[in-house]
């Protein structure tokens, strides 16, 4: 079987990491893997696992361009003959459809998020099946969209369980990380995501001041980039903290690469998104790290964290709510085999290859 993915880059996110581990994952079952994008620093990474990458404008929204840009990839395709195609995004859906029109391969589309509801939008239910990442997606696609019930697949992006393995971390990462960001003795409060509006690093913040009182070695740590865009909400966050006297109680730790090593220091993991999450990958890979977690209590992540079981779930905006479910956690436990159960990759794997299987 050839599988052939399209997104628009390979640089960091969700959906990017996602078509890596699949590509390497198809390879390792024999399956020909081809991911088309526009490139990225991730791309490479296609290649040494096996994979094909080929570097092809899918990201560009120009209306002008898209007729030649269809053409070239109806005739890569022609030349790739694929088993599958599978967009992940909504540019390189609109490209691959209608590349797609005259060749009639099998046609699986990914939705990945709450995108605006619009013609626009539409494309990634026009797919042969329609891949939602969690019960939260799908309602929005069949809300918006009546999309058939038999058409739609909920397939939860899997967290690499080889990759966050509490049996698997490296002691010296822990503390050369724990003395860099001055964590010893502290409870240390992590959440997860580049630095965006949506995060809703503000309330975040104002929980951990809030939560001072209750617990006085807490320490928050944020762990995410700063694009260039977003330089100048970076600098509010920062004189957010000042203002509320928490140097102390605040750590900015930027991009960081082993984040088992990040979830397992930490005594709790907040995901305060003002957006609903697609799904709550940093949630699902917390708890296979046995992490409890706190989060906003809608979208995808809903499926992940069961209120008091595995962690708790708050009201939006919420900082009184987040001061105390801090001060309330649960005791790092057995949350593992759940993430075992129902959010591993090798799950997400084998429903996908069902998908395929049936398709091709």
């Amino acid at each position: 079987m050839r599988v052939v993915q399209l997104l628009p880059e390979l640089n960091e996110g969700g959906v990017e990491r996602g078509v890596v581990e699949l590509n390497r994952e198809l390879v390792k079952c024999g399956v020909e893997s081809i991911v088309i994008s526009g490139g990225g620093k991730q791309a490479v990474q296609i290649d040494v696992d096996g994979g094909r990458h080929i570097c092809y404008d899918l990201a560009s929204k120009n209306l002008l361009s898209a007729p030649l840009r269809v053409q070239r990839l109806r005739r890569l395709l022609q030349e790739l003959r694929p088993d599958i195609l599978h967009a992940r995004s909504r540019v390189p859906a609109w490209l691959a459809f209608l590349a797609n029109r005259p060749l009639k391969i099998p046609f699986v589309t990914t939705v990945h998020g709450f995108n605006s509801v619009n013609f626009y939008s539409r494309v990634m239910t026009f797919g042969d099946r329609v891949i939602c990442v969690s019960q939260a997606i799908k309602e929005h696609v069949q809300q918006h969209y009546r999309v058939p019930e038999e058409k739609i697949a909920v397939i939860p992006r899997g967290v690499d369980l080889e990759l966050f393995d509490p049996e698997k971390l490296d002691p010296r990462i822990i503390a050369e990380f724990r003395e860099q960001y001055r964590l010893a003795g502290r409870f240390v409060v992590t959440a997860v995501g580049r630095i965006t509006q949506l995060k809703d690093y503000e309330t975040f913040i104002r929980g951990i001041v809030a939560a001072k009182e209750n617990i006085p070695n807490i320490c928050g740590l944020i762990v995410g980039g700063v694009r260039q865009d977003k330089q100048g909400y970076f600098h509010s966050l920062k004189n957010l903290v000042k203002e509320l006297d928490g140097e102390d109680l605040i750590r900015f730790a930027g991009s960081q690469t082993r984040m088992a090593e990040i979830y397992s220091l930490s005594d709790v993991v907040v995901s305060s998104s003002k957006k609903p999450e697609s799904f709550g990958r940093t949630a699902a890979e917390a708890l296979a790290m046995n992490v409890p977690v706190i989060a906003t209590g809608h979208g995808g992540v809903v499926d992940i964290v069961e209120d008091g079981v595995n962690g708790h779930l708050i009201e939006l905006e919420n900082v009184s709510a987040l001061a105390a479910a801090i001060g309330s956690p649960l005791v790092a436990g057995s949350f593992r085999p759940g993430i075992i159960e129902k959010f591993s990759l090798a799950a997400m794997l084998h429903a996908t290859l069902e998908i395929y299987q049936r398709l091709g």
